[in-house]
């Protein structure tokens, strides 16, 4: 059994996603009357899930229409939209499957369950993982732990067994509340450049097809066999 857990991010983490969600989110600007955000805007506006999102985008172009209703065409539009340019990163399947007979894998995102699991079966990815937990399920979302801690319970490792990867501050903050060693994936459009300040215990990955040799040399570090 593996010793091990990886949770994963899934937006800006596994799958880059920015453009979908970014015409999404258009979508609902132009049918109010506003013009459409940059993308580079509507990716520092995702990470905290659609209703944050759309809250941003409506303050962003001074809009008040009722969130509820806005969120509602968010959903609708990028519903249809989900996989018309998202594509899994470089290198993310071959990291993904050497790192299988390893660790324990999962997936802990901001995004609801249904649509990334959607993602995750379209690309293929969804047999590479133990669990999936979205943020309209039983546990708060990120930045708030308790997600990852049952993940790490069902598992059966400690803190020091488990590395969330992800690409936000929001996954920043949530490895740290929950004292698992964080993997700062730098090339997701979640991350904010200098603002995030890694800590010498953290991973860093600049290219998402350096994420398997990454993961492999933090396995290697844990139980001491070649990866």
């Amino acid at each position: 059994m593996p010793s091990m857990l990886i949770v994963f991010d899934l937006d800006g983490t596994l799958i880059d996603s920015v453009r979908d969600i970014a015409d999404s989110v258009n979508d609902v600007l132009t049918g109010y009357g506003a013009g459409p955000l940059p993308v580079g805007a509507v990716a520092s506006m995702v990470g905290s899930g659609a209703r944050k999102l759309v809250e941003r985008a409506l303050e962003a172009r001074r809009l008040t229409a009722p969130v509820d209703d806005a969120l509602q065409s968010f959903r609708e539009a990028y519903d249809r939209r989900l996989t018309v340019h998202t594509r899994p990163y470089p290198g993310v399947a071959d990291a993904l499957r050497d790192v299988a007979r390893r660790a324990r894998r999962a997936v802990l995102t901001n995004k609801p369950e249904a649509p990334a699991r959607r993602l995750l079966e379209a690309f293929g990815l969804s047999r590479r993982f133990d669990w999936v937990i979205g943020g309209d399920g039983a546990f708060p979302r990120k930045p708030d732990p308790a997600g990852l801690r049952h993940l790490m319970q069902e598992a059966g490792v400690a803190a020091g067994a488990a590395v969330l990867v992800g690409d936000s501050p929001v996954d920043v903050e949530t490895a740290r509340r929950a004292g698992v060693r964080l993997c700062l994936a730098r090339y997701g459009f979640g991350y904010p450049g200098g603002e995030i300040e890694a800590d010498a215990a953290d991973l860093v990955i600049d290219d998402p097809q350096d994420l398997g040799a990454v993961l492999g040399r933090a396995l290697e570090d844990e139980d001491g066999s070649p990866p």
